[in-house]
């Protein structure tokens, strides 16, 4: 059901035309009301909404002005009625943001753009686009046009996997790195802002005839190496402490000790080489990028340190399969699926499409399934940040093993963190013993897809 937003408390002398023939008579009989008298009529109206023949009849949703300037979120907005006074024009632009979330982001496959859609806005004085609308008001957002859902027919495709929602790792005692094995970290200058331009905002907009510039050098004359240290130590402690089985004031010593003997050794390639041989400028540069460091540090003693990985299932949903996955609808191209739980196969690329009818075709795969709507992720943090990668396929060999697929065809730095995090995830699952051995696999070219299923279907 579309929703008609309105904005309270309002005066309803200046829409007597929108409401019942009730409040009409209401309002005509007594053309100036008095506050209270206002809010009584107010009350009434509410408390009736989509009763017959009461004062609400024709209103069939009421949200409060917080709904609207508070993070709020519909995507079924066809309407906005303003009924109160703006203070500012960057209040009407919030409010009429509101309907400004698009219903349907499936392309027309005849022009190859998103289709028109409108929302009438009525008593919001925002003047900045002109007003768009026709008699008949916004077209009905474009109809889905393939269901895409298990099929029960093909129960013998079923895929299930185990809901991991973290991995707890027990540490040795003694934390120590090879430095010899651990990669260098590289950090281009030429890609790090060091000059910022301040100004204060007025009514949303900033005032550019205040701006203050600041040379982000004083930051790293504050930032001596020693509190750079402490900082990164203390950044890695606090993902290590909930794990960690002995003393927490042993541990961050260790922590100190190691990234002092980072910072000073040549594991951090900085360029171009003057930002490496002016100290002042090279404190800048680790400074501005602090999480970066954190990482690397926190990825290479993990690497080295782990005595035993422990996955922590979901305590609702330990394990997924496919046939949990509800309908969805999708206007993109789309094939039937032969050994696959899911009816069709929704392609994203030509390349997509390329790897599943290899897997379709392939003698080594007994059942496959994309990652499309299955909720089969995997945490993982990249720059002090907790996110969630899909990888793209799962696949059950013929042999039983199990197979996590992801084609990618040049790698950043966030998609080797990715990897990372994957290869810990299988090593965590087969450890546990419990889910079949796992294992996870990358193809970088299209046609490499067939060698990958032939090695992992004969192991």
């Amino acid at each position: 059901m579309p929703y008609i937003l309105f904005e309270v408390p309002l005066c309803l002398c200046r829409w007597i035309d929108g409401f019942s023939p009730y409040v009409k008579l209401y309002i005509r009989g007594k053309l100036k009301l008095t506050k209270a008298e206002q809010g009584e009529l107010l009350r009434h109206t509410v408390d009736t909404v989509g009763k017959v023949g009461q004062p609400g009849e024709q209103i069939q949703k009421v949200i409060s002005v917080g709904m609207l300037s508070e993070g709020w979120d519909a995507k079924t907005v066809t309407h906005i009625m303003g009924l109160r006074a703006f203070s500012s024009q960057l209040l009407c632009e919030q409010v009429v943001g509101r309907g400004l979330r698009r219903t349907s982001y499936e392309l027309n496959p005849e022009t190859g753009l998103f289709d028109p859609e409108y929302v009438n806005i009525f008593g919001v004085p925002f003047t900045f686009l002109p007003h768009e609308g026709g008699q008949d008001g916004p077209p009905p957002p474009p109809t889905p046009k393939t269901a895409v859902e298990p099929d029960p027919t093909k129960a013998q495709y079923a895929i299930r996997w185990p809901n991991v929602v973290r991995i707890d790792r027990v540490f040795q005692p003694a934390l120590k790195l090879d430095w010899a094995r651990v990669r260098p970290l590289e950090l281009d200058a030429a890609q790090i802002a060091q000059v910022a331009e301040l100004a204060p905002v007025l009514e949303g907009k900033p005032d550019v005839t205040r701006i203050n510039r600041i040379e982000l050098e004083r930051l790293a004359r504050e930032f001596r190496t020693q509190r750079i240290i402490f900082e990164t130590a203390r950044n890695v402690f606090d993902q290590m402490k909930h794990t960690w089985q002995g003393s927490r004031e042993v541990l961050l010593a260790q922590l100190v000790k190691i990234v002092e003997q980072f910072i000073a050794t040549n594991r951090i390639n900085i360029s171009p080489p003057l930002f490496y041989q002016d100290d002042l400028r090279r404190r800048l540069i680790i400074t501005l990028n602090m999480s970066r460091v954190v990482q690397h540090v926190w990825e290479a003693i993990r690497q080295e340190n782990t005595e035993r990985l422990t996955p922590v299932f979901d305590r609702d949903h330990p394990i997924r399969a496919t046939g949990d996955m509800r309908t969805w609808y999708t206007g993109k191209p789309c094939e039937r699926t032969r050994k696959s739980h899911i009816n069709v196969c929704v392609y994203d690329s030509t390349w997509e499409a390329s790897d599943a009818f290899v897997l379709d075709d392939s003698d080594s795969v007994a059942a496959w399934v994309k990652n499309d709507h299955l909720a089969f992720e995997i945490l993982y943090v990249y720059r002090g940040v907790v996110r969630k990668y899909r990888p793209d396929f799962l696949i059950r060999m013929k042999n039983g093993d199990m197979l996590v697929l992801e084609t990618k065809g040049q790698d950043n730095e966030q998609d080797k963190v990715k990897r990372l995090y994957l290869d810990e995830w299988t090593q965590a699952v087969n450890a546990h013993r419990g889910f079949g051995k796992w294992h996870a696999a990358v193809v970088r070219n299209p046609g490499e897809i067939r060698d990958v299923l032939m090695r992992h279907g004969t192991s």
